[in-house]
């Protein structure tokens, strides 16, 4: 029997829902129940309600089509009859079951296994390596680059966002300033002062989604402004040379050497910029020496730019710190920072100071790009910066890194025979190095197939270079690096 209440429609208004673009003018007159009913049946069967999905409550689907409650409860008793859906109380009304005839989901072939010969190690790094890397299956994941996530400081984060949430107005969730909320381009510029050495005004800061778009705004800007080259570190990191060149920019390599990269190098290519990692090189974790740094600034003050990597500066644990060539050259540096090595590569947030002659364009390249950040996680990373939570933050994972970095030397030393160690004094990584007689991509290859995740040293290099890899410590346990470093020493057996 049909309990429903079927009732006089205004079809002139053609009543709907947004809830499967429900539209009651498609209903035949009389039998709403029935249709209504089919159209849910046919949502389950293609799958646009697949089970658990929950339906909309009786009364609310009921007002938005303009009929009795009837109708929709009726419809509703028909599928639960069918055995389509299920009452959960006050969880509602459930799809629990998709017809035997429901259309099997479409598949995209399933990608080669990391597992296969060579598996992202096969073939020249594509501008996908890293991402399938990342998704490549491993039970120890030794990548650099990334912090101890475990020492998110999840509660901290949580009081500054109730502190900052209460203290809003209604206009602070309008649209703000493309350069960065004052509150954390100020939070900013003290901690440079504070960590770094480097003086900023706030209105000298703009706060950008990592250094990849910081990177992406300053190709644009340089390439409107006629350069085409920036002269990259080697070895240096492979992400950011693949981040410029998909700016249109070449990157010619500069040697690096025991005392950072070689100007002399850099002077002799001609390029007009250049791009480097003074205060820890990337991958071999060399400081700039003092003599290379008033080399560098010679360079600059004859025209020269740099920009300047200041990716993993804070974490240091076996020399004294490093002031920034932005503290000693503002005029023809673009400094760029993140707190993707502080707290987490998932909060996108960083920040760029660009040199003056170019400030106004790369305000106008992040107003175009996006309008501005995310207002309120800049808002929350300002409380923490300005309370002092980052510094103790910092404090903890030092002391974690350093223990794990320690770890992964011992187990190099015990299970690596002929590896030799660089950069540990700080960072997040160790690069180590073997005498030649294989390819370090084969390494990396046959560490996978164990289960161990390195990067090749090839990936970073563009001049011959003994193989190697480059091994990330911070994010790892100290049990998990010493069976990671194991299974190396397994795979480099296979491979000499």
């Amino acid at each position: 029997m049909d309990r429903s209440n079927e009732g006089a429609i205004d079809r002139s208004k053609a009543p709907g829902a947004d809830f499967l673009q429900l539209d009651l003018g498609d209903a035949p007159p009389g039998g709403l129940a029935d249709w209504l009913a089919q159209r849910l049946r046919r949502a389950i069967a293609d799958g646009r309600l697949p089970v658990g999905s929950r339906l909309p409550a009786t009364r609310v689907l009921a007002a938005e089509l303009h009929v009795s409650r009837g109708v929709v409860t009726e419809a509703y008793r028909r599928l639960t009859e069918d055995g389509h859906v299920a009452g959960r109380g006050r969880g509602g009304t459930v799809v629990v079951a998709a017809p035997v005839t429901a259309r099997a989901p479409v598949r995209k072939p399933a990608p080669a296994p990391a597992t296969a010969p060579g598996g992202p190690f096969a073939t020249e790094p594509g501008a996908d390596v890293f991402d399938v890397l990342r998704a490549a299956p491993a039970r120890i994941d030794l990548s650099p680059g990334v912090p101890d996530l475990t020492a998110f400081p999840r509660a901290a984060w949580l009081r500054a966002e109730r502190t900052v949430l209460a203290a809003l107005t209604a206009s602070d969730f309008g649209y703000g300033d493309p350069r960065g909320t004052p509150a954390l381009r100020l939070a900013i510029a003290h901690w440079l002062a504070r960590n770094r050495g480097i003086r900023a005004e706030p209105d000298e800061i703009v706060v950008v989604a990592g250094t990849t778009q910081a990177l992406a705004l300053l190709g644009r800007v340089l390439g409107d402004d006629g350069i085409r080259q920036i002269a990259v570190e080697d070895p240096g990191s492979l992400g950011v040379r693949q981040h410029l060149r998909h700016t249109r920019l070449d990157t010619p390599p500069v040697p690096v050497d025991e005392d950072g990269i070689r100007v002399d190098a850099l002077r002799a290519l001609g390029a007009p910029a250049v791009l480097v990692t003074p205060a820890h090189q990337f991958p071999t974790g060399v400081v700039l020496g003092g003599h290379r740094r008033r080399e560098l600034t010679r360079w600059a003050d004859a025209g020269g730019l740099i920009v300047e990597d200041d990716y993993d500066a804070e974490h240091r644990y076996d020399r004294p710190p490093v002031p920034a060539l932005r503290s000693m050259l503002p005029e023809r540096v673009a400094y760029v920072g993140s707190v993707s090595k502080l707290l987490a590569p998932a909060l996108r947030t960083g920040w760029m100071i660009p040199p003056p002659p170019y400030r106004d364009a790369i305000v106008e390249a992040k107003r175009y790009a996006d309008l501005g950040n995310a207002a309120l996680p800049q808002l929350v990373l300002a409380h923490l910066l300005e309370s002092g939570a980052m510094e103790r933050q910092l404090r903890l994972l030092r002391t974690r890194h350093r223990r794990r970095r320690d770890a992964m030397i011992d187990a190099i030393g015990a299970r690596l025979p002929g590896a030799v160690v660089h950069g540990a004094a700080a960072g997040l990584h160790l690069m180590v190095t073997f005498d030649a007689g294989f390819a370090d991509t084969d390494l990396a290859a046959a560490a996978l197939v164990r289960g161990v995740k390195a990067q090749p040293l090839s990936w970073h290099s563009r001049r011959p270079h003994r193989p190697g890899l480059v091994l990330g410590y911070a994010a790892r346990t100290s049990t998990e690096i010493a069976e990671g470093v194991a299974l190396l020493g397994d795979a480099l057996r296979t491979v000499r």
